[in-house]
């Protein structure tokens, strides 16, 4: 059994306010739910309107696939959400 966590600091650069912060992570968090059949999360810097903590977990039967599936997740974020920056990311496998 491998479980994987990923962690990224996201840079969400022109929210004036928490709401628009809010309004523009959560349709994130719902998509990685459903392309990525990951858990996600805002873990961190919940104050902050132009940044944010995410975290993915995932459980699988295999750690190449873990690492793989959460690398995946980093490189559609980078491809898809272009008004986002990771500023980091790390990816731990249990």
């Amino acid at each position: 059994m491998s479980l994987g966590l990923l962690t990224l600091h996201i840079q969400i650069p022109g929210c004036a306010s928490l709401k628009e912060k809010r309004g523009r992570l959560k349709p994130l968090l719902a998509r990685l739910r459903r392309e990525f059949n990951v858990s996600v999360a805002e873990l961190d810097y919940l104050d902050s309107w132009q940044n944010a903590l995410i975290g993915c977990s995932l459980i699988s039967n295999d750690h190449k696939h873990t690492q793989r599936s959460l690398q995946k997740v980093v490189a559609w974020i980078e491809e898809q959400r272009l008004d986002l920056y990771i500023i980091e990311e790390e990816i731990e496998i249990f």
